[in-house]
């Protein structure tokens, strides 16, 4: 059974010829067998998601999704079920200290499969103290008197029906609070949960967005490094907006993938399917661009995830945040499709953020090259970008750059030790269409330009933060010619309130142009719109605002 498993791993990324007749007979070969280990079991499980992703042809695509939807009722599986905990393949449990908002969602979706693990809840009598939060005012004399243990009173509070997670997720999401913080509340509480398996629980194994058609292969994979000079003007097929109903279920499957995976994305957390956007990459390839919730929006910079589709299967995600015609990438690759096409997959996720912002600099953040991230050491990340083109601006890193790219030079077997790749991570590394310019994200102080609106607030109301929200919303609609707020959004009108203490703070606002005026109400406006990218196109064409942000982050540095 190993060499069947062996030689089908071998083989899984081979195309045209035989390969995929072989690979038939040994999944139906492998199909009425029983593995003897845990760890055969999950390489069987990630050969199928690869081949799901990637398939040869019909035949083989239906073997293997026929092995997927029944792999929950494997023999070996269900032998192996708790060394394959937290693995996400269906059957399996899954055990993580989710933050808030995946806490609360799955208590809202799948509470009878949600515990608490007890065994590993280090906060519990924290818990206890929050109990009267969590009951009524009725139930308070014996909340007061009765000596239960935590866990004792949860099991009186919570229904017949409901798990003692599920009672605690929910009277969360119920306490009468602002949700950033209930947010707060929970996640210093800090419950490990466990999600057990059912039938619609979240699984790798299942994790699909049907498509209008497949994409076979017949070739190798393309697995050469793209030129992104090329690559970037080269837009996607196409991009579309999702439909109500795709939308809420592309929010579903990134927020499941990333529960699968013990992971956590705020943008997929709070994705709103208002703002989402199909980008159709060719072969199969497809890009799910998921944006924000209006009340989630950071105040300047556009963030949106990107869910990474190869056939309807989802191989990785990124992340994209953009400002100053420029964008910060993240960029993951789930480990079950890795040294598929990595490369040729960025490429697209570059052009895919030129095409949705206009971006033409591109910048990776210290902790995607290793800074704090033991993976990307592992997989030597630095070097992933650095052969792509992007290269440091920090004299030291540039430094250290400089030797290792001298030793290889010297000894082309040489390869960069651990403590190297950590000088390396040390800081952003940039890559540009067009020459090099430094008002870009990664370089511009743009954390300053909070400190700058502190300095005008705290001067002018002291705490009152709340005349202050009210007196510059005025005053910015005075300054800019807005009568009313009434045609806003509820959007637009949070946009607005969120932006007003900005505005009031900006030099010289007075003494700009009926025009530049008008174009500064709407981009404020497209702030808090359908789609963010829209805000970034129009702060980005305004030349007067662009200059008066970097110059108030200028003026704002700390001492």
């Amino acid at each position: 059974m190993a060499s069947t498993l062996d030689k089908l791993e071998s083989l899984k990324a081979e195309y045209g010829g035989a390969a995929a007749e072989a690979k038939l007979e040994a999944l139906a070969w492998l199909a009425r067998r029983q593995l003897g280990r845990a760890r055969d079991v999950l390489r069987l499980h990630e050969i199928l998601c690869f081949l799901r992703a990637y398939p040869d042809d019909a035949a083989l695509l239906a073997r293997v999704e026929r092995m997927l939807a029944r792999f929950h009722r494997r023999a070996d599986l269900r032998r192996h079920r708790r060394a394959l905990a937290d693995t996400g393949v269906a059957g399996t449990e899954i055990r993580f200290r989710f933050f808030a908002p995946v806490a609360l969602r799955l208590g809202r979706r799948w509470g009878e499969h949600l515990t608490v693990d007890w065994s590993v809840f280090k906060n519990a009598a924290r818990l206890e103290t929050l109990l009267p939060l969590l009951a009524l005012p009725a139930e308070a004399p014996g909340l007061d008197e009765w000596a239960f243990s935590v866990r004792q009173w949860l099991q009186r509070l919570k229904g017949p029906l409901e798990t003692d997670a599920a009672f605690l997720t929910r009277r969360f999401l119920a306490l009468r609070m602002d949700d950033a913080a209930r947010e707060k509340l929970y996640d210093d509480l800090d419950p490990p949960l466990r999600l057990s398996p059912g039938p619609e629980t979240p699984s790798r194994t299942g994790a699909f967005h049907p498509v209008r058609s497949i994409a076979f292969l017949s070739e190798p994979l393309e697995r050469a490094r793209p030129r992104l000079a090329e690559e970037v003007r080269r837009p996607p097929v196409s991009i579309r907006v999702a439909t109500p109903r795709e939308a809420r279920a592309l929010v579903e499957l990134a927020c499941d993938a990333m529960v699968t995976r013990q992971r956590d994305l705020d943008v997929f957390s709070y994705g709103d399917p208002g703002d989402v956007r199909m980008i159709d990459c060719g072969d199969g390839l497809q890009l799910a661009a998921i944006g924000f919730l209006p009340q989630r929006r950071l105040l300047l910079e556009a963030v949106y995830g990107l869910l990474i589709l190869k056939n309807g299967v989802p191989i990785g995600y990124a992340l994209a945040s953009a400002l100053y015609g420029s964008s910060e990438i993240a960029y993951n690759v789930f480990e079950t499709f890795r040294g598929g096409e990595s490369g040729p997959v960025f490429g697209r996720i570059v052009a895919t953020a030129r095409a949705l912002f206009g971006s033409d600099a591109f910048t990776i953040v210290p902790y995607q090259l290793g800074d704090g991230n033991e993976e990307a050491i592992r997989s030597g990340a630095f070097w992933f970008y650095q052969k792509l083109g992007f290269a440091p601006r920090d004299a030291g890193v540039r430094r250290v750059l400089a030797e290792e790219l001298r030793r290889k030079r010297s000894n082309p077997q040489h390869r960069s030790n651990a403590a190297t790749l950590r000088r390396l991570a040390a800081a952003n590394v940039y890559w540009s269409v067009n020459r090099e310019r430094p008002d870009v994200l990664g370089l511009l102080p743009l954390p300053n330009v909070g400190l700058a609106v502190t300095a005008f607030v705290a001067q002018r109301f002291g705490s009152d933060r709340e005349a202050a929200a009210r007196v510059c919303s005025k005053e910015a609609a005075t300054l800019l010619g807005v009568r009313s707020l009434r045609r806003f959004t509820a959007g637009e009108r949070l946009a607005w309130e969120r932006w007003s203490p900005l505005i009031a703070a900006l030099p010289s606002v007075s003494r700009w142009s009926r025009d530049d005026k008008r174009r500064l109400v709407d981009l404020v406006r497209a702030k808090g719109s359908r789609h963010e990218s829209d805000f970034v196109r129009l702060f980005d064409r305004h030349r007067r605002l662009r200059r008066a942000i970097r110059e108030l982050a200028a003026g704002a540095a700390p001492e």
